[in-house]
């Protein structure tokens, strides 16, 4: 049996899986994110390693101990600062703060190259770019930073006493070289920062180190080989089979990913796709990002005094797609493509007073489906063909939701069983891999098809001119 935690932003999840794929377990803890000022957005990374040992105890002893390996997922770009004593500084800053967007043209300022070396436009949302803004506003934490680690990363030192990352994980800094899948010196040098700040890189699949004996004994399993893992996303794609070239996902979570694997190399900075290193060696991968996806709904339902998003998405589905003039702009932590805007906030359009809560939930769900086909359009215009996305987070329980965005992106919908396991899935599969050698082909397994929803014309046709003033939207709000 092998052992998944994943170390996201709203909770902390923990994942059992048999040598056949078959998930036996699966336990979480609820995690809290702090917003002390606009556009921040934080966290105790104490609470993330509390939260994997109130997860994994939340799984059955009996089960705990047949682990044989430890894989490890996690939220994306997190700055986690330690001092001399490997202790934390300060807040971890997430992935969604904004903050540090001066930072972000400063930096690509002081390395011209940054684009041809990460793939990537600097972004707010990346490593680099938090480090730059602490150098800048809190030099004495600066000062006083000997390493800098990735949220899953913080766990892994915590359970095993290394400082070690994946390439996945660790593309998504903006100090990686991606296309050579090590360290950039120069990235590094531009945030005032060098190696010996950073974790030792490995492949998904290779053990980094040993679950120490006190954290084993209280698990109630045995020193296991902990491997390196996987950024949340790429761990996803795992989850689901997504391995080779021209394979997809769309993940629907607090944040929303379409996620497309490469054989290649392949930036398109130009529009805000992301490049990064896949979990695998050898294979690389793009996504388009919106900041905001199933939060949307949470946030939603919680405003317009709705119970929680099972009600939610029945109001949506009672008025249906397209039933009148309101319009959602669903970015409200700021959007990442195609925008790369971290000001941008979201808002209702169109309202009159005929419009009601079911109106109001239609046009969330529409809004979000907007955002995300503007991200694959980006793919596209990179020279990437999608015809077929495997669904996987908490938005993949609303087939209503499915049938809209299916027909705004223009793609085929595959929903497997147990596709909402998510990233553990991905971590505790990369475990199986780095314990029995096992190819990536042999693990890695696409589960059985659920569903399939296939683009409707006549839906896609209705929705059209709702997506053009979307677009328009953004533009005219940009401006104030």
């Amino acid at each position: 049996m092998y052992l998944g935690i994943d170390v996201g932003t709203s909770c902390v999840k923990a994942v059992v899986t048999a040598a056949s794929g078959e998930v036996l377990a699966q336990s979480s803890s609820d995690l809290v994110v702090s917003r002390p000022h606009p556009l921040w957005s934080e966290q105790d990374p104490a609470a993330w390693v509390e939260a994997a040992h109130k997860a994994v105890l939340g799984i059955d002893a009996a089960i705990r101990a047949g682990v044989e390996g430890i894989g490890l997922a996690g939220q994306m770009h997190g700055a986690t600062l330690l001092g001399s004593d490997d202790r934390p500084l300060r807040p971890a800053i997430l992935w969604n703060d904004g903050r540090s967007f001066a930072e972000c043209a400063a930096l690509e300022a002081a390395e011209p190259r940054t684009r041809e070396i990460t793939g990537n436009i600097a972004m707010p949302g990346f490593t680099a770019p938090k480090l730059a803004w602490v150098r800048a506003h809190e030099p004495d934490v600066f000062a006083a930073t000997k390493t800098v680690l990735l949220p899953k990363d913080f766990v892994r030192l915590a359970l095993t006493g290394e400082k070690a990352s994946d390439m996945s994980d660790s593309a998504g800094t903006l100090w990686l070289d991606v296309a050579a899948r090590d360290w950039s010196d120069a990235m590094l040098a531009a945030t005032g920062l060098d190696r010996g700040h950073m974790a030792r890189l490995h492949e998904g699949p290779e053990i980094t180190g040993m679950l120490r004996e006190d954290v084993a004994r209280a698990w109630g399993m045995g020193r296991v080989p902990v491997v390196a893992g996987a950024g949340d996303n790429a761990a996803g794609a795992l989850g689901v089979g997504v391995l080779g070239d021209g394979q997809g996902m769309l993940s629907l979570g607090t944040s929303g990913v379409i996620f497309v694997a490469n054989a290649a190399f392949r930036p398109n900075p130009a529009q805000a796709v992301h490049a990064f290193c896949h979990a695998l060696p050898g294979v690389w991968h793009q996504m388009s990002v919106h900041l905001s996806a199933a939060s949307c709904i949470d946030w939603a339902a919680k405003a317009c005094n709705v119970p929680g998003p099972a009600e939610f998405f029945a109001l949506a589905e009672g008025a249906g797609a397209a039933c009148g003039p309101e319009l959602f702009l669903p970015y409200l932590s700021g959007e990442r493509t195609p925008h790369n805007d971290p000001h941008i906030r979201g808002a209702f359009l169109g309202l009159g007073n005929e419009s009601s809560t079911s109106c109001l939930a239609a046009a969330v769900l529409e809004g979000v489906a907007f955002a995300h086909g503007d991200g694959i359009d980006a793919l596209r215009s990179a020279g990437t063909r999608i015809d077929e996305l495997c669904v996987i987070g908490g938005g993949s329980r609303s087939a209503h939701w499915g049938r809209i965005l299916s027909s705004v992106l223009g793609v085929r919908l595959v929903y497997l069983h147990g596709g909402e396991v998510g990233p553990a899935l991905g971590g505790a599969r990369l475990a199986q891999m780095g314990v029995t050698g096992a190819s990536a082909a042999e693990v890695c397994i696409r589960p059985p098809v659920r569903a399939v929803i296939e683009p409707d014309p006549a839906l896609a046709q209705a929705l059209a001119p709702k997506r053009a003033r979307f677009r328009a939207a953004y533009a005219a709000l940009s401006a104030i």
